[in-house]
């Protein structure tokens, strides 16, 4: 059992003042002064450093830095930094990581973080007798590709295994290889393209065909990630809800249609902590939705059932390609912070760590799609955006937005009604 200073249950949490949660996370992950002040910065990125992680810069902006609460993984209890615009995520991943406290919280694993790089061949004259000089030298093209990135191999990592693939297309037979490589605790695409680049002049060599496409694929089903956590009957609403539940996912499961929202809202909470930790954040949605896809049909991410007791059991697998060591992760002094925040060093760890949150953020919604729609949650903090923008401030901001929600009419000009008539 977590100690009160490690556990990351914070009872009314959301109650406190901006400066009251940032006292509170800063004390329970050590935060330095320096870093207390970098919250509070408005974002933590300075024109110099942002003209020099793009082109043609000419600003930065800001998105909303949170933290869910209540998270137990394998174990042990995480805060978790996520960076979004969406009301209603963040407080539906605390909501549902506190249902799934017990005992060990939410199981997660992984397999080894390796990436699949891609080889084109085009114009091969004898792809039968390609194959097998391929076959023939493959430890050979796997040296060399092992020599193109030697402080990757010293950690452990490297390029592991040459599969080759022969694709019937609109411009005819094309022969593919992946060259799989264990990137350890990078996300590893500009290793492994470095590597493919590196292979393509011994591959056009050895199979007289001519090397066109030589990049990663964002398909990383070899480098998968699961989570699972059993919520008891009692916790979520007794046995018609979790029913309820269990044909929810059935819809998404069976329907593109309700697949597509189903999985973004599982990618609602995956890329919240993808952008808070500086990842590529668009590999991770390109690489899920193919996994999604990978058996000719659009489907669900997760699934959900019941257990012979009768409790909500869901389990969630996808592909996560990410990484703690180099790129903008180590640049970008947010990123650097959020990783602290969370208490992870290894890619691994960070991995397992945002598919419990996307499993946690997919219980929310079908939890409020099936009990309560999804609008109430989502318009109470609408309204309260809409009374700040009316010029509320202080109490005068609960008032606002009890007095908006009970007119059922959550409009600016509302807002402004009200919050001029309360200010006198």
């Amino acid at each position: 059992m977590a100690s009160d200073e490690d556990s990351s249950r914070i009872p009314g949490f959301y109650k406190l003042t901006v400066e009251g949660r940032v006292s509170t996370i800063a004390k329970k992950a050590n935060l330095k002064d320096d870093e207390v002040e970098l919250l509070g910065s408005g974002g933590g990125l300075s024109p110099g450093l942002a003209d020099r992680m793009i082109e043609n810069v000419v600003g930065t902006m800001a998105y909303p830095f949170g933290v869910a609460v209540n998270f137990r993984i394998n174990g042990r209890d995480r805060l978790i930094p996520m960076v979004l615009e969406e009301p209603s995520v963040v407080a539906a991943a605390s909501n549902m990581a506190r249902l799934m406290r017990e005992g060990e919280g939410i199981k997660t694993s992984s397999t080894d973080p390796v990436m699949i790089g891609q080889i084109q061949v085009l114009d091969v004259p004898d792809i039968d007798s390609a194959l097998e000089t391929l076959s023939e030298e493959k430890q050979r093209l796997l040296e060399h590709a092992n020599q193109q990135d030697p402080v990757l191999v010293r950690v452990g990592g490297g390029a592991r295994d040459l599969q080759s693939r022969v694709i019937d297309s609109e411009v005819g037979k094309m022969l593919i290889l992946h060259l799989l490589v264990d990137c350890q605790d990078i996300m590893g695409a500009n290793a492994v393209n470095t590597m493919c680049e590196a292979l393509a002049p011994m591959v056009e060599e050895l199979t007289g065909g001519r090397v066109l496409l030589r990049i990663i694929s964002n398909l990383a089903d070899k480098r998968l990630v699961r989570a699972e956590a059993v919520i008891r009957k009692e916790a979520i609403g007794g046995e018609k809800a979790i029913d309820d539940i269990i044909a929810a996912w059935a819809l998404a499961d069976a329907d593109p249609y309700r697949a597509s929202t189903h999985n973004k809202g599982i990618m609602n909470g995956v890329v919240a902590v993808a952008l808070a930790t500086a990842q590529d954040h668009r590999a991770l949605e390109a690489g899920a939705h193919a996994y999604a896809a990978r058996t000719g049909r659009y489907r669900s991410l997760s699934r959900w059932s019941k257990n012979e007791d009768g409790d909500l059991v869901g389990v969630l697998e996808m592909p996560m390609a990410v990484g703690t060591v180099g790129g903008t992760t180590k640049t970008h002094p947010i990123a650097r912070l959020a990783l602290k925040v969370l208490g992870v060093s290894r890619a691994r760890e960070l991995s397992e760590v945002m598919a419990a949150v996307g499993l946690a953020q997919n219980l929310g919604a079908l939890r409020a799609l099936t009990q309560e729609g999804i609008q109430r949650g989502h318009m109470r903090l609408h309204a309260r955006n809409l009374v700040a923008m009316a010029g509320a401030e202080g109490d005068l901001i609960n008032r606002a937005v009890e007095e908006l929600i009970t007119s059922g009419e959550i409009r600016f000009d509302k807002a402004q009604e009200i919050v001029n008539r309360l200010k006198g």
